[in-house]
């Protein structure tokens, strides 16, 4: 379907939403008996991993005067405040006071910091932060990649965008910035028009299966290798989740890209691909992961552009196909929030297949 030419305007960007599983870090960055600072939707984290593996996650604020705990000693058990030496264990209850005089009747562990869920899946540490209705039970499951197969090769890649969550999950979706934030890629002289079906799934949209667009010349190489067709899908998940999974023959390749806010104004992108197929390339995962580096620090730089503007509060205005997916994006926060306030069934804005058409 053709839009008429008559823009939306949207006025303001809104706060993160709450009650999803986030990324915090990779599995391999946080080995046995460490931990790491962390802000994820303007909170502060305390991320650790105790002496046998598990995991643990709690507010990053010492309750006695509110020292990140970041800065202190972790013995793989206790993590210990450097301010006054206050000490909590793993469930974030309080275990020692140092000050307090031996013999006393207070019992420490009526003090405690608030914890998270953690949760590992996919080479992923993973962070459930609740919404108002708290830790809910159960909890939702833990978003998992769609991988056909046993991956052969993989690679993870993390930045910090200066722009806000929305701005930073609609760059996820944007079907047309290509001819000219990677115009090395595609530049604007070989734009053409394209046509993509899409489709509710719960929380989200997907653009379903479809062919590579003609501009598309290294996917078509791809093809005549494993014998094609090479077919794409591509999901977008509340919060903040572009899932894309290409298959050919036996080959395939997926990666996810996520907007995690971890402020106001920044955004951690979190870029992780796994493939099977193309075995036989030299140097291929370096090939892949270098590529990924250009395009996503093309993205990095618009979005660090589009920050100057944002300074100024301006509206975003929605014109068209090729801004429906951001539509819809903002539909579906709204949808959840309302399902959330009043307990009433999410009520998805997109109800059945719709065909956009875009230049690009």
């Amino acid at each position: 379907m053709i839009q008429p030419p008559s823009p939306e305007i949207q006025s303001s960007r809104g706060a993160p939403l709450f009650g999803f599983w986030y990324p915090a870090v990779p599995s391999h960055r946080l080995r046995p008996g460490t931990m790491t600072g962390l802000q994820m939707l303007d909170l502060p984290i305390l991320l650790c991993r105790d002496r046998t593996g598990m995991l643990a996650a709690m507010r990053d604020l010492c309750p006695h005067r509110g020292m990140p705990m970041s800065f202190g000693r972790f013995d793989g058990e206790r993590v210990e405040c450097p301010y006054h030496g206050w000490q909590f264990d793993t469930k974030g209850r309080c275990r020692r006071i140092p000050a307090l005089p031996e013999g006393g009747s207070f019992q420490s562990d009526k003090i405690g910091v608030s914890t998270y869920p953690a949760q590992e899946m996919d080479g992923m540490i993973w962070l459930y932060l609740a919404d108002e209705r708290g830790n809910i039970d159960p909890l939702p499951p833990v978003p998992r990649m769609p991988l056909p197969s046993e991956p052969r090769q993989s690679f993870h890649i993390s930045l910090t965008y200066t722009c806000t969550p929305d701005d930073g999950v609609i760059g996820l979706i944007d079907p047309v910035h290509g001819p000219y934030v990677h115009s090395w890629w595609r530049s604007d002289a070989r734009m053409h028009e394209k046509t993509k079906v899409f489709e509710p799934i719960p929380h989200g949209f997907r653009m379903t299966a479809h062919r590579p667009a003609k501009n598309s010349g290294p996917f078509h190489w791809i093809e005549r290798i494993y014998g094609g067709p090479l077919s794409t899908t591509i999901d977008f998940l509340l919060p903040n989740q572009r899932v894309e999974l290409m298959q050919c023959g036996r080959a395939w390749l997926a990666n996810r890209l996520m907007a995690t806010p971890v402020s106001d104004m920044e955004c951690r992108i979190d870029f992780s691909a796994y493939w099977r197929g193309l075995h036989w390339l030299p140097f291929g995962n370096l090939i892949f992961r270098t590529l990924t580096k250009m395009f996503l620090g093309q993205d990095e730089r618009a979005m660090k552009h589009l920050a100057v503007g944002l300074r100024h509060k301006p509206s975003s205005m929605f014109l068209g196909d090729a801004d429906m997916p951001a539509r819809w994006y903002y539909k579906l926060k709204a949808a959840h929030l309302e399902s959330v306030q009043t307990g009433c069934p999410f009520d998805h804005p997109l109800k059945e297949r719709v065909t956009l058409r875009w230049r690009s």
